[in-house]
C-alpha cells in the first residue's frame, strides 16, 4: 500500500508538473486593471478577478500540454525540455489529452460565468496559441508576436472584468515589455543552443535558426528602451484613483499638490531597476529562456518588482 501510495504522489506530481504552474505567474497581468483602476479593495471586483486568474492558470496551462505534445520528438532533442512530463514518458499522450479536455473545460466554464467579453478573450488567446503551436512557432518574427499576445491578452482580459480601461500609455508599455520578454527568451534560447554540444538549433526550433544573437540583442534593446519611454509617459500623464488620504501634514507646503499628479513617477526607479537587472541576466547570465524562472531565481529582480507593487498600490490608493 506505501508503495502504490507513493507511485501516485509521484504521478501525481508529473501531472503538477504538466501543468507548468510556475508559468501562472504571468497570469497576475490580469489584475493590472483593477489595481490602477483603484478597485483593488473592492471584493465584488477582486473577487471576479480572482476567478479570472484561476481560469487563465487552466487555460495557459491546457495550452502547454498541447505544445508538449505537438513538440515531443524536438523536445527530446532539447538540453532542458527533454525532462517534460511527456517528452520523458512519465506521462502519455493519450492521459495527456484527457487532462487538457478536463482543465479547458473547466477553464472556460468559469470564463463564461465571469462575463461575454472575457469568455471571447480567453477563447482568442486559446485559438492563438493553438496557432502559434501548430503554425507560427516555426515563422521567424510572428513567433515572437505570439508570445507577446499572450502576455497582452490577459492585460485586456483584466480591464473586461473590471470595465476599466487603462490608459493609452500603459498599454503600449505592456506591449514593448510584452516584446522585450519575448525577445529576450529567444536570445537566451538561442544562446542556450549555441553553447550546447550536440544539438542542431534547426532540428529543435526552425525559427531561431533564421536569427543571429546580434539581431536579438538589438531587438531586446529597442523594446526594452520603448518600454521605459512609454511607462516614464504613462507616471507622467496618470492621475492617481482610488482611496486617498493627505499627505499636506508631512510635506511641505508647495510640494502635496504637484506629488498628486506626479507621484508615480518615482516608481520610474524599480522599473529601471528590473529592466536592467533582467538584461543583464540574458547577457551576462545567458537565462532569460524561462521568464519566470529567471523573476524566481533572482532575489534581486524579485525585489524590485515587488517594491515597484507596494510603490503603485501605495500611491494609487494612499496619497493625494
Amino acid at each position: 500500500m506505501g508503495k502504490e501510495l507513493r507511485i501516485m504522489i509521484k504521478h501525481l506530481y508529473f501531472i503538477l508538473k504538466l501543468l507548468r504552474p510556475r508559468q501562472w505567474i504571468k497570469n497576475f497581468a490580469l489584475f493590472a486593471a483593477v489595481a490602477f483602476g483603484g478597485q483593488l479593495f473592492e471584493m465584488d471586483t477582486l473577487i471576479k478577478v480572482l476567478f479570472g486568474f484561476i481560469s487563465f492558470c487552466f487555460l495557459s496551462s491546457s495550452t502547454y500540454i498541447i505544445n508538449d505534445v505537438l513538440d515531443l520528438n524536438k523536445d527530446r532533442l532539447h538540453p532542458f525540455k527533454r525532462v517534460r512530463p511527456i517528452a520523458q514518458g512519465k506521462i502519455s499522450i493519450g492521459e495527456a489529452i484527457v487532462i487538457f479536455v478536463i482543465i479547458i473545460s473547466l477553464s472556460l466554464f468559469i470564463a463564461k460565468s465571469i462575463g461575454n467579453a472575457f469568455f471571447l478573450i480567453a477563447l482568442f488567446y486559446l485559438i492563438l496559441q493553438l496557432l502559434y503551436s501548430i503554425i507560427f512557432k516555426s515563422i521567424e518574427i510572428f513567433d515572437i508576436f505570439f508570445i507577446a499576445a499572450g502576455y497582452i491578452l490577459r492585460v485586456l482580459a483584466g480591464e473586461a472584468i473590471t470595465g476599466y480601461h487603462l490608459s493609452v500609455w500603459l498599454l503600449l508599455t505592456t506591449i514593448s515589455l510584452s516584446l522585450f520578454l519575448a525577445i529576450g527568451k529567444r536570445r537566451s534560447e538561442l544562446t542556450l543552443l549555441h553553447n550546447y554540444t550536440g544539438t542542431k538549433v534547426e532540428e529543435i526550433r526552425q525559427s531561431l535558426s533564421h536569427y543571429s544573437e546580434p539581431l536579438l540583442s538589438a531587438f531586446t534593446v529597442i523594446f526594452a528602451t520603448s518600454t521605459f519611454i512609454f511607462y516614464s509617459l504613462f507616471t507622467f500623464l496618470e492621475s492617481p484613483r482610488g482611496i486617498r488620504i493627505s499627505l499636506d501634514i508631512l510635506l511641505p507646503d508647495f510640494l502635496p499638490y504637484y506629488l498628486q499628479r506626479k507621484w508615480l513617477m518615482v516608481t520610474i526607479f524599480p522599473v529601471v531597476y528590473g529592466l536592467m537587472r533582467y538584461l543583464q541576466d540574458i547577457y551576462e547570465k545567458q537565462e532569460g529562456e524561462s521568464p519566470d524562472r529567471v523573476l524566481l531565481s533572482d532575489k534581486s529582480l524579485l525585489a524590485s518588482v515587488i517594491i515597484w507593487v507596494l510603490l503603485v498600490i501605495f500611491i494609487i490608493y494612499f496619497t493625494g
